[in-house]
């Protein structure tokens, strides 16, 4: 491999997980244009390994899905901006499984080996982020470090402690392969691998992730029924779980030395089930019958579940419905989402049988790699949406266009078919010049909510960045909650619900319909707010409570005499 595309292909791997630098309003961001323009210049770089195109069921989900975002933006409603920033994600993770898929051996092998070297150091590297959080929090200065904003856990430079726990699954698969693959700079030592494995352990427990508390669990099972691997990588495999033992044994006796509170305790503590998981997925089940053949439409998961009645729903505001299947159920219907879930479910199922009839041992070991990446994130997503995210997506995207490489014995006969050199070049280009377009784009909100000393006043920063190509929902949350209820502010308030509803956006929403007239949507808007008795609306609902208004009601404080399809409200 040339040295520009090791470096390209390492900086895919590290800088954006590790970014911790961010603006407001968005924390992460910067991390998955980081993932974007990266392996924007890796798509770049796979043309000169000259792949050949493949059809192969995944990349038909992935054709499917990528109509899902355009198709919404016609039909459901969907906002422009947030259907063009999908369209790019969805594409680039397409043509990236594409490229990989269409690799030779001898190139699959050698991207294979970097792309483990580049996670591998971006999870050793997140290990010393996860100490400084938990240990020396003081030191995290939230640009180079992020700080925790959950004492006593570690979440990472991503600040999320499930997307940290992925990425230490990740490392500790790289990890193996790197001991097992036998190539030049794999890791010789026979010590290398348990020392690695527990350093990554040690992480998974500091973040208090009980979904990474799941991965070294599938760690240990893959050692256990993997006869291809050496004994020693088997052992340190199994070793896993006590690792973990002594991990969580180790802080206890920390925690209870120092008198420090660790948050990992308390989160562990509550078990393998969540009462809100299982709440949300149930409202899910309840929305999916509701349009079984058409779903909601995507990304309109939020708007239909907050602006739905469930009295006993989840009290925290869910963008998403924290499982894959179910969340391309009701966005999409079950008649498109069955057929993306069937297409990738044959395309793991063939992943694994090339993994274990891939004859080659070098070949062999990169196929059971690259396929317990996808693995992991794939059972992650039961879970929790981690491949909403580029930093995610498009790696996993890549493995798993390595592990559905056509086997050797097929390529033999094959003959050679379009060469996606020119293509891949162009979009890999593409790629990297939108990012840096996005970079403006994106300040064009932040300065609404972070003004410098020269900006000019609010409603002119919001009118601006409701001009943004990609972010322009953002700008419209500010002046939904910003300026003066009337119908410019309900049309914006109706906007920015399609990405982001919280009880500040539904008071003003709710205030917006009182100013134009509309008080039976206005009250149904409450009554759907008070469902999630939220701290931040109490002074709001408490007008209601006022003994000295005589006959006079606030709008709020009456129940909706209609009730409405969450549909009429957008």
């Amino acid at each position: 491999m040339p040295p520009v595309a090791v470096l390209a292909m390492l900086l895919a791997c590290i800088v954006a997980p590790l970014l911790a630098y961010n603006l407001t309003p968005s924390a992460t961001l910067f991390n998955q244009l980081a993932a974007l323009a990266a392996w924007g210049g890796v798509l770049a770089l796979l043309a000169a390994a000259q792949p050949q195109l493949r059809m192969t069921a995944a990349l038909g989900a992935m054709l499917l899905l990528l109509l899902a975002p355009l198709v919404s933006h016609f039909w459901a409603g969907l906002p422009l901006s947030l259907a063009l920033s999908n369209t790019a994600l969805i594409g680039a993770a397409t043509l990236l499984l594409l490229a990989a898929q269409g690799l030779h051996a001898e190139a699959r092998s050698a991207w294979f080996e970097v792309f483990c070297w580049g996670l591998l150091v971006a999870g050793l590297l997140s290990v010393v982020v996860s100490v400084v959080q938990v240990f020396a929090p003081q030191w995290a200065d939230g640009s180079v470090i992020a700080r925790s904003g959950v004492p006593g856990r570690a979440v990472g430079n991503m600040r999320q402690p499930n997307h940290l726990a992925s990425l230490l699954m990740w490392s500790c698969v790289a990890a193996v392969y790197l001991a097992e693959s036998g190539r030049p700079w794999s890791l010789r030592s026979v010590w290398a691998l348990p020392a690695l494995l527990f350093a990554l352990v040690f992480a998974v427990m500091l973040s208090g992730s009980r979904t990474g508390v799941i991965g070294v669990l599938i760690l240990a099972v893959w050692g256990l029924l993997d006869r291809r691997l050496s004994r020693a990588t088997k052992f340190s495999l199994l070793a896993t779980p006590v690792m973990l033992g002594l991990c969580a044994w180790l802080l206890a006796i920390w925690s209870a030395s120092s008198g420090h509170a660790l948050g990992v305790e308390s989160r562990l503590a509550e078990g393998a089930g969540s009462p809100s998981r299982l709440a949300i997925l149930a409202n899910s089940w309840a929305l999916l019958k509701q349009s079984p053949w058409t779903g909601v439409g995507w990304g309109e998961f939020n708007l239909a579940w907050t602006m739905s009645e469930f009295p006993q729903r989840p009290v925290a505001f869910f963008d998403h419905c924290h499982n894959l299947p179910m969340q391309l159920a009701v966005e999409l219907g079950l008649p498109w989402s069955l057929s993306i879930l069937a297409l990738l479910s044959w395309s793991l199922w063939r992943a694994f049988r090339l993994s274990m009839q891939e004859v080659d041992a070098a070949q062999a070991a990169v196929r059971r790699s690259a396929f317990m990446l996808v693995l992991m994130i794939g059972l992650h997503s039961l879970l929790e949406y981690p491949l909403w995210y580029a930093y995610f997506l498009l790696p996993t995207a890549f493995a798993f266009g390595l592990a559905l490489g056509a086997p050797q014995r097929e390529a033999a006969f094959v003959p050679a078919k379009a060469d996606l050199a020119p293509a891949l070049r162009v979009a890999g280009l593409a790629l990297v010049v939108g990012v840096v377009f996005a970079v403006w784009d994106y300040h064009r909100v932040v300065v609404i909510y972070a003004p410098g000393e020269n900006a000019g006043p609010l409603a002119t920063r919001i009118a601006e960045g409701q001009h943004s190509v990609f972010f322009a929902t953002q700008a419209d949350y500010a002046a939904a909650t910003s300026l003066d209820p009337g119908p410019q502010t309900l049309a914006a308030a109706q906007r920015s619900a399609h990405q982001l509803i919280d009880a500040r956006l539904m008071m003003a929403w709710a205030k917006s319909l009182h100013r134009v007239g509309d008080d039976e949507k206005a009250r149904y808007v409450v009554a759907r707010l008070r469902e999630f008795h939220n701290a931040s609306a109490a002074s709001f609902l408490s007008e209601c409570e006022e003994t000295d208004l005589g006959a006079f009601k606030f709008f709020q404080c009456e129940p909706p005499k209609q009730m409405f399809e969450w549909r009429e409200l957008r």
